[in-house]
């Protein structure tokens, strides 16, 4: 057995002690009307409640369902081939590109959660050939579950599961009908999987769309299992990533945002109450944002409009893909805790709608707000202005009227 884990490595407290001492040396815009006008809203005041019974923008969780995002969480990662799919290359090449995305989401979660991931690198052989699995037909849950307990029975022998969080089965190349990539969560009540004297309740069963994706499929499915929904459109059809584009790996997994949207990250509890300025009753607030790609300063902006319904305005820098530079602002999106998963619960805001982006980035990449310009929606009473752009992040107003 072989670990091809590595040491969490200082980066993000290096990064953030840096910001940290920069902070001090960006004065805060406030605005004197600020210091006499409304008090600020406590921050719960425009945290929404889950609404759909299942993965949803909600911040009361489930987690009886869904694992909690926080420390090191000990993955066994398995290599199946099948009678009619042998391997024929070695799986390491598979599990570099896992750890990686896995790497990835401890440094978006500003080190707050670490998938520490165990490969076991033999191919163990399924019982049955890939095209029995049902990847063709959707896959069910049931069919999904029964893929999963094949490759952890397969592996038992070799592994043992008592002593993880959760497991990652990894299909070899060779198996065309292992098509995509889902995640597995046990569903309460029912026999499920046992291994090891320990449950199996989440999993994340990997296909070939691994190879068309980047490193970041292992952290939006691993997501999943948090309780995070699908940000693309399940709508056949149309284009899957017209409500967010590529700002939120729950979206466009390969898109140009290089970290989670602020009200992902404090649902997850990565960014804490103190770095949320919450506007639910009447009033107004320049809040001086900075930028999500750091852990400190306020990460956003929250106005309540309804009962599962509220603006969010934060920060965003390091906007980039393969061909570079996109677009940096403030981006303003619409939350909706009673929309379900795949049919747009948050939906990103246009500055610039038919403007034509960067070279090589996509629609919506040039979303974000810049200086001087405002979001309006008059039938909620809420204004967004955005006052100032620094190196660090921006500077903006909200208002509920």
């Amino acid at each position: 057995m072989r670990r091809i884990v590595q040491p969490r490595p200082a980066l993000p407290a290096l990064l953030s002690a840096a910001l940290a001492a920069l902070l001090l040396l960006w004065p805060p815009a406030v605005h004197a009307a600020d210091r006499t006008g409304p008090p600020r809203d406590d921050p719960a005041a425009c945290a929404l409640p889950g609404a759909t019974g299942w993965t949803d923008e909600g911040h009361d969780t489930d987690h009886s369902v869904f694992q909690r995002p926080a420390g090191t969480l000990q993955v066994a990662m398995v290599f199946v081939d099948f009678p009619d799919a042998p391997a024929t290359e070695p799986p390491a090449t598979h599990g570099a590109r896992v750890t990686a995305g896995a790497d990835w989401l401890w440094y978006a979660s500003y080190g707050k959660v670490w998938p520490a991931v165990t490969a076991h690198p033999h191919w163990v052989r399924m019982p049955r050939p890939s095209t029995a699995y049902g990847f063709a037909r959707g896959l069910t849950h049931e069919a999904h579950e029964a893929y999963l307990r094949d490759a952890v029975t397969a592996a038992d022998p070799g592994v043992d599961f008592s002593r993880y969080d959760m497991v990652y089965v990894v299909a070899t190349r060779t198996a065309p009908a292992i098509s995509f990539t889902p995640t597995y969560l046990y569903e309460p009540g029912t026999p499920g999987i046992v291994a090891d004297g320990r449950r199996v309740r989440w999993a994340v069963t990997f296909g070939q769309d691994m190879w068309r994706w980047d490193r970041r499929l292992a952290a939006h499915e691993t997501s999943h299992t948090f309780g995070l929904p699908d940000l693309y459109a399940f709508e056949a059809g149309t284009d899957p990533h017209r409500f967010t584009g590529g700002w939120d790996v729950m979206g466009l997994i390969a898109g140009a945002g290089s970290q989670y949207l602020a009200w992902h990250s404090w649902k997850l509890g990565w960014t804490t109450d103190g770095q949320i300025r919450c506007r639910a009753s009447r009033g107004g607030d320049t809040v001086r944002l900075t930028a999500v790609e750091y852990a400190e300063g306020t990460k956003a902006a929250v106005v309540r409009t309804g009962p599962t319904t509220a603006y969010v305005v934060e920060s965003r820098r390091a906007v980039r893909n393969d061909a570079g530079a996109c677009a940096s602002g403030a981006l303003v999106y619409r939350v909706d805790s009673s929309v379900p998963t795949g049919q747009g619960p948050v939906r990103v805001l246009d500055a610039h709608p038919g403007s034509t982006p960067p070279a090589g980035c996509r629609p919506l990449d040039d979303a974000p707000y810049r200086p001087g310009e405002s979001f309006t929606d008059p039938a909620a009473g809420v204004r967004i202005d955005v006052l100032a752009a620094g190196a660090l992040g921006d500077t903006v107003r909200i208002t509920k009227n």
